[in-house]
């Protein structure tokens, strides 16, 4: 019977081009959003880029110095969040789904950046485009400070809950189950409603939409056209 040919060590990674101090955080940042930050370590780092751990080090420095960095580029990306739309409510809006969807990119990122006692600085730009917005819209001083303040909660707070919702164990019974099993509302459009997932995108923007029309003055109605 013919031997089984022997077993080889897994060949590392090839090189994904020259190394740069951009392509080492971008490989760490994309090492850190797969399996969190215990998982970067320097050796892991250069098997993922393909290059010898002194590499890394000749371009980013040790792991504190390296995890520095990952901070700063990540406070850097939110930074970038820009408003969009027609109206202060369609704007402060669209900087609440953005900076949702940042936060739910990178969660230990994310993370990463409250740890060293970064996070007021992370949404400081966001903060910033929901004042003018705010201001925009007609409201000063405590009550633009609270309209602000409330967007930047409510979206936070929407983040950490869709984590902890996707980390929860297996519910049993589920809510589909419950709501199938004991509706008692009446109304069988809301039963099969609440027994299908949420949609949590389109759930965020309901309420977000909701808490802003909330927040700011009603718009002036349309001057009537001279006749």
């Amino acid at each position: 019977m013919p031997k089984p040919p022997p077993r080889t060590a897994r060949p590392a990674a090839a090189p994904r081009g020259p190394l740069t101090r951009e392509a080492v955080l971008d490989a760490a940042a994309s090492l850190v959003r797969r399996d969190g930050p215990r998982a970067l370590t320097m050796r892991g780092l250069a098997a993922e880029l393909g290059t010898a751990a002194t590499s890394i080090y000749w371009h980013v420095g040790n792991r504190e110095a390296l995890l520095e960095a990952l901070v700063e580029r990540t406070v850097r990306e939110l930074d970038e969040i820009r408003p969009r739309g027609r109206t202060p409510r369609a704007r402060m809006v669209s900087v609440a789904r953005a900076l949702r969807r940042e936060l739910r990119a990178r969660p230990h990122l994310i993370a990463l950046v409250h740890e060293r006692g970064l996070t007021e600085r992370l949404f400081h730009t966001a903060q910033q485009a929901l004042a003018r917005e705010a201001h925009a819209a007609g409201l000063r001083g405590a009550r633009a400070a609270e309209a602000v303040r409330a967007v930047q909660f409510s979206v936070v707070g929407h983040a950490l809950l869709e984590r902890n919702r996707e980390r929860a164990p297996a519910q049993r019974p589920g809510e589909p189950a419950l709501w199938e099993r004991d509706p008692g509302t009446g109304d069988p459009a809301l039963v099969r409603a609440l027994a299908t997932p949420p949609d949590t995108e389109k759930v965020f923007t309901v309420a977000v939409r909701a808490l802003v029309d909330g927040l700011l003055p009603a718009p002036d109605p349309p001057s009537p056209s001279a006749g």
